[in-house]
């Protein structure tokens, strides 16, 4: 086993351990760890990312569905038109992107650089809702009775799964505020349900790269089981350290890592 695969199945530990400590993030490392440690190219490391990321999160999902925080019908709302937009756009809408998708004077931007710069770019968004303090709004929700914007739900649940099915990342930090503005959904119950909406499109979107890619099922399985343990470790390791503190500090740790992914690709 060489030295980069060693580390990659560090990475996949990692991967669990920041997802069983911090209840989210952990996938916004998968698709660096399968590209620039295993040397995947990115549109199979996004194929299966959204499998390790489709797995993990059925896990915990089921652990807060034994909790009661998980809110079945707004899980079937948002997920419908989520599950349905991954599917399509790794089916057929990451088959489509071509090999340059533009040229800057001398410099081509190749598809598999715009799916790491788009990624990079969603890792910037997703640092920046780690780093910040939780809006008021947010904290204040609970005390509101539930209601559903049916529409804006729809149309949140589409563009996530379209981002999903390009950047193989699951997306929570996009459908939590979601669930919670626009569902009235409890912070913990949000947290819970976008777990399961998570295990859904990410599942059905790595269907749609099945007819498309050669998967090695050797490697995905091992590298899927050792993010399973990474996230048993961390569930219990969360008992004794606190979450809030480690999610900021996570943040930074995006940031730096985004601003790499660009200067990588770019320069």
């Amino acid at each position: 086993m060489e030295i980069t695969e060693i580390l990659g199945f560090l990475g996949a530990l990692i991967v669990g351990l920041v997802l069983g400590l911090i209840g989210g993030g952990g996938s916004i490392l998968t698709v660096p760890v399968l590209v620039y440690l295993i040397g995947l190219n990115p549109i199979t490391a996004t194929a299966y990312s959204l499998f390790v990321v489709g797995v993990t999160s059925v896990i915990g999902a089921f652990q807060n569905f034994r909790k009661g925080m998980v809110d079945i019908k707004t899980a079937i709302i948002f997920a419908i038109p989520a599950f349905i937009a991954v599917y399509l756009t790794r089916r057929f809408l990451v088959q489509m992107i071509p090999e340059v998708v533009f040229s800057v004077g001398d410099f081509e931007v190749t598809n598999n650089i715009f799916i790491m710069v788009l990624f990079a770019v969603i890792m910037l968004l997703a640092s920046y809702s780690m780093i910040k303090n939780k809006p008021n709004k947010l904290k204040n929700i609970e005390t509101e009775t539930q209601s559903f914007n049916y529409p804006l739900i729809a149309v949140e649940g589409f563009v996530v799964g379209i981002l999903t099915g390009i950047v193989g990342a699951g997306g929570g930090f996009l459908i939590i505020p979601a669930l919670v503005l626009l569902a009235k959904l409890p912070m913990k119950k949000a947290v819970g349900t976008s777990l399961l909406i998570i295990a859904v499109k990410s599942l059905i979107g790595f269907l749609g790269d099945i007819p498309n890619i050669e998967i090695d099922w050797t490697f995905l399985s091992t590298f899927t089981l050792i993010s399973i343990i990474g996230i048993i470790l961390g569930g219990y390791l969360s008992k004794f350290i606190s979450g809030k503190k480690l999610k900021k500090g996570f943040g930074y740790f995006t940031l730096i890592m985004a601003i790499y992914i660009i200067y990588k690709e770019l320069l």
